[in-house]
């Protein structure tokens, strides 16, 4: 039976722009910047336990990616080279982070306005 959830045909990083290409079987091409998935990492360290306890993580501006490395066939574990590696985008989460990137990247620009803190190391 086909799954009704979008699937990766291909993920790539390009070190230069700093981006990671993910193309869908549904025809959507999405480039995440490397800053963009580490402040919205799924790890527990980020989003917390509960939606009280997400972090915004400031001085990313400049964070690169050293690895991707698969996780059985439903995910992707992403080594930034700040060292932090504990997250695991599934690929829905990564369809998600491309499909609503201009609502999340402005709800974490306008955290960190909020708290006073900036993108910059």
């Amino acid at each position: 039976m086909p799954s009704s959830e979008p699937w990766p045909t291909d993920i790539a990083y390009d070190p230069a722009a700093k981006s990671v290409r993910i193309c869908f079987d549904n025809d959507r091409i999405y480039d995440l910047p490397a800053e963009y998935l580490r402040v919205e990492s799924p790890s527990a360290e980020v989003q917390g336990h509960s939606p009280a306890e997400r972090q915004i993580v400031p001085g990313r501006k400049h964070v690169g990616i050293l690895n991707l490395e698969t996780v059985g066939n439903y995910a992707v574990r992403i080594i930034f080279d700040d060292l932090h590696d504990t997250g695991i985008y599934s690929w829905r989460y990564l369809y998600e982070l491309g499909r609503d990137y201009a609502e999340r990247w402005k709800a974490y620009l306008d955290g960190l306005a909020a708290k006073g803190l900036t993108r910059d190391p």
